[in-house]
Order: structure tokens, then sequence, then C-alpha cells
């Protein structure tokens, strides 16, 4: 499905000078020109203002059930990948994994989350059960099948919620990487887990300003920039920046309860297909010991691979190892 958006402030003023000229053309066949040339002269202009639209202004989306509008992007052929990114990014988050697997002959697929990047804004449904669903939306939109599913962070969380509950007869493998599964949060049955006043932390400071919040994680702990000697990348932080201001705040508030509170041991149990768990044993964001460690033990078919100082961001840092580690499994 696809949907015309807003035009750009530049789009439309290129639209309004075509739009101009053909006025122009119209004013001067009434004075001057032979009927046939007036005709020839508006419809060559009208032509170029209807191609203009056609060819820039363009997004490809799914609407779910719940009438929330989820953009997607889908290159190439050959067997699919479907990316889910982590909180609270969106699609583009992908971007070093998504050239290198199209070059690879793969199809890829990636979408952003509802409420963030350019899916619609929505006031509710910033839980599991409706990111899956979300997934399982664009998944059957383009009729994918022996499709992998590579989740990163809250990703990890929503791939296997959707592989437990929407992906029988449509996944082969799933990849959770630096992922939130089982869960996150300390409790009873969780007792290594981290307090609720670290997420109500999370949640005070995207309150009280997003926009230097949204800075500061990724100069610091997301990558590992806040460890001695490490070189922080300017443009890595601006675009994690970047990724993060297009989505809405609402969303990115609900989404820390959804991305530390959701217990996926059930969803992990159910999962009967190869999976990699992969986790930087260095991650200041989703520890690996309450983490990975823990999912490794509810898989049926779980491979486990821990890299030795990777951050959690490291599908960035580390896309170079990352990607070919991917690659062999999927071809595996």
């Amino acid at each position: 499905m696809t949907e015309w958006t807003e035009p750009t402030q530049s789009s439309t003023s290129r639209r309004n000078v075509l739009v101009g000229a053909l006025g122009v053309a119209a004013a001067v066949c009434m004075s001057t020109a032979a009927p046939a040339e007036c005709n020839s002269a508006s419809s060559s202009a009208a032509n170029d203002a209807r191609n203009h639209n056609r060819g820039t202004m363009i997004m490809s989306t799914v609407t779910t059930k719940d009438g929330v509008q989820i953009f997607y992007k889908d290159w190439g052929r050959g067997q699919p990948i479907v990316f889910h990114h982590g909180w609270p990014l969106s699609a583009d988050d992908w971007d070093a994994q998504m050239l290198f697997f199209v070059h690879h002959g793969y199809r890829v697929v990636a979408f952003d989350r509802r409420g963030h990047g350019r899916s619609s804004q929505v006031s509710d449904g910033h839980d599991m059960d409706h990111y899956a669903a979300d997934a399982a939306a664009v998944v059957e939109h383009l009729d994918l099948r022996n499709a992998v599913h590579i989740g990163h962070s809250t990703g990890g969380g929503v791939v296997a919620r959707y592989v437990a509950r929407h992906g029988k007869g449509r996944v082969a493998k799933a990849v959770l990487m630096s992922a939130v599964t089982p869960i996150m949060l300390k409790t009873p049955s969780n007792p290594d887990g981290l307090p609720i006043e670290v997420f109500d932390g999370l949640r005070n400071s995207l309150a009280a300003n997003r926009a230097q919040f949204f800075r500061d994680l990724p100069a610091g702990p997301f990558y590992g920039f806040n460890r001695p000697g490490a070189k922080p990348l300017e443009g890595v932080i601006e675009n994690w920046w970047r990724q993060g201001m297009m989505g809405g705040a609402k969303a990115h508030y609900d989404g820390i309860k959804a991305f530390s509170e959701t217990d996926l041991t059930d969803d992990l149990k159910s999962i009967d297909l190869p999976t990699l768990v992969t986790h930087g044993d260095d991650d200041q964001i989703v520890p690996y010991k309450d983490a990975a460690l823990l999912a490794i033990k509810l898989l049926k078919h779980g491979t486990l691979k821990i890299y030795p100082g990777f951050p959690h961001g490291m599908l960035t840092t580390n896309a170079e190892v990352i990607n070919q580690d991917l690659l062999a499994f999927i071809r595996g």
C-alpha cells in the first residue's frame, strides 16, 4: 500500500513554478498562438507537473487492523530477511546490514515500529502484543515466507513474540541481538534483573528533556563511547538522535515499559526453529548475563555468541564482524 505525504517546502516551490509556467503558457496561447499549439504546450506542462509529483513523494506503508500506518523498506530479491529495530530508533538503524545483505542476494525488509520513525504517532498500542501484530501485518502484506527475522534490543523482544504467535509457516530462522529477552526488570522470578528505578529514571529523563536525553544516551553508554580511550563518532551519535526525534514522545515513553517489563519466557520456550543469540559482554544497556545467558537456556535450537568488549549498539560500531556472522548463520 502506498500513501502520499505532504510535500517538502522545496518540492512545493518547484511544483509552484511548474503550475505558474502552465498558467503563463495558457495566457500566451490565448493571445498569440494557434489552438493546436496551445493544446500541445498546456499538455506538456501538465504532464511535467504530474510526473514531478508522481516521482518524489511516495512512501511504502501498510495499514494495520486498528488503523495504524506502518512505514517499511523493501529492497532486492531472494530469501527475505526482516529487521526489527531497537528503542527509540527506526528502520534506518539497519542501514549497514540492509546494504550488506541486498548485495549478497537477499531481499531485505525493515519497518518503523508504531510511534517510531515514519510510522503513525498514535497514542496507544505501544506494547509487545501490538508490536508483534504490526510486524505480522507487514509480513502478510508482502507475503514473506522462509524469512529470517533479526531483532536488536527491543526488536529482539518483538521477534520472540512475533515468531511465537504469528510466525508459523513463514519463518526459517531468528536472531536475537543484544535483545531484552527474556525480561529486563528485577522480579521475584528474575532476581538479577534491573530495578524499576532504572526504568523510572529513563522515563523521567525523557519527559524532562527528550532532545538532550537522546543526545546523551548515544554519546555515552549505548555505543560505549563513555569508555576510557573510546573515540566517539559524531555522525553515529547524530544519526541516533535524528532517528529518535523522528518518533513520538508518547510511544517512546510507553515503550520503556514494553521493553523492560514484558516477560518473554514462554515465547522463547515455544520457538522451534534455529535461533542465534548474540550479545556484547560490555553492553551497558541490556546486561548480557541477565539476557543472552538466560535466553539461550529457554530455546530449543539456540546458538549463543558473546562478543568480548562489544557495546549495545554493536550492529553499527562493529558491523563488519556482525554482518559476516549473520551471513554465516543464515547460510548454515
